[in-house]
């Protein structure tokens, strides 16, 4: 052990770092960079009402998230476009990833609503869901007319029952859009309401998803962790790959 120890002194005395120094450290700065670059670009994944596209006439899903097949997302827009020229009445779909610091589902959604439809008699039919993929907080918006045919009661269970049951049953996010859309065209459609989907099993709800804040620090746990070990491996691994190569004093 002392022999190995007194061969990597020897080794370290005649280093002077000329040239590859500069490398050295540009290559280091570079990495820690990088990495710090990442943990603060975290935030940006956090989507605001700003960030969400004008809404456009074939506009039936805004799937930021990524939830929804290409497949499903289609039969989706097709539904709510027949409901549209069929009675009059619209609804939307958006999936986000996260929301923005201190904005819930209910704020985001509202505000989004607004922004859209920013005149009452523009928002009278209209239906807005919402769903962010990082807590699965969902939130429902309605139009005046439309609380006529479909009361706030019924609104709340398609948000928080319709679209949740499948997602508590292994986050099956296309089965939960596809009954949510079911049933907003069935009672949208003034048919009676089917109801919310029938729980077979008892649901253990409490700590199915995690809150954002335990997911926050988890992520940003992570990111510490392995920004140490970057910091740690890279300039020790820089270092033997220096004494590997660099050219023999006796040459």
């Amino acid at each position: 052990m002392k022999q190995l120890l007194n061969h990597f002194l020897s080794w370290q005395k005649p280093i002077a770092f000329p040239r590859v120094a500069g490398a050295t450290i540009a290559t280091l700065s570079l990495t820690i960079t990088i990495f710090i670059s990442c943990v603060f670009a975290m935030p940006a994944l956090a989507t605001g009402v700003y960030n969400i596209p004008n809404l456009t006439s074939d506009t039936w899903i805004v799937d930021e998230a990524d939830l929804i097949s290409r497949f499903n997302e289609g039969r989706i827009s097709s539904a709510f476009k027949d409901l549209a020229n069929q009675t009059g009445n619209e609804a939307r779909i958006v999936t986000i990833r996260r929301l923005d610091y201190g904005e819930t589902p209910e704020s985001f959604t509202k505000a989004l609503f607004e922004k859209w439809f920013p005149t009452k008699e523009a928002q009278a039919n209209q239906t807005l869901l919402m769903i962010d993929s990082v807590t699965n907080g969902t939130a429902i918006v309605t139009g005046d007319k439309v609380k006529s045919i479909m009361p706030d009661e019924i609104a709340e269970s398609i948000a928080s029952e319709t679209v949740l049951v499948p997602l508590r049953n292994g986050n099956k996010y296309n089965q939960a859009f596809l009954d949510a859309q079911e049933r907003l065209v069935t009672v949208l459609s003034g048919e009676p309401d089917p109801g919310a989907p029938e729980v077979t099993k008892e649901i253990q709800t409490e700590g199915t998803f995690a809150k954002a804040e335990e997911t926050d620090q988890g992520n940003a746990i992570a990111w510490v962790v392995g920004l140490l070990i970057a910091a740690t491996v890279i300039p020790m691994a820089t270092y033997y790959i220096y004494l590997v190569f660099q050219p023999s004093s006796n040459g």
